[in-house]
């Protein structure tokens, strides 16, 4: 578990609150508009390479929240497990973003 659960339940109920909300709109769009699966396969494109960066060379990454600073360290091998969901990703959005002519 990368977050304490203290620090979960701690948060601010509208940080939560738009935290979900975001994800549902994002999840949306994402299904409704092929443009945002393009910019989503970049983005993923991105990250995972940008993951498996910091687990071939062993760089931990701070967890850094609002209102609370640094809260965990990632270390590298969830970096690499992030890298590789992060790909999978990118794939998928590549596919229905580029290839994939939908009606």
């Amino acid at each position: 578990m990368l977050l304490p659960a203290w620090l979960v339940s701690s948060l601010p109920g509208w940080l939560l609150a738009y935290v979900i909300v975001s994800a549902v709109v994002a999840t949306w769009l994402a299904i409704r508009f092929r443009d945002v699966r393009k910019f989503l396969a970049g983005a993923f494109f991105v990250s995972s390479g940008m993951l498996a960066y910091f687990w071939a060379t062993g760089t931990s990454v701070p967890i850094v929240m609002p209102f609370a600073g640094t809260v965990a360290v990632e270390p590298p091998g969830i970096s690499g497990y992030r890298a590789i969901v992060h790909f999978l990703l990118f794939v998928n959005c590549l596919y229905f973003g580029y290839l994939n002519k939908s009606k």
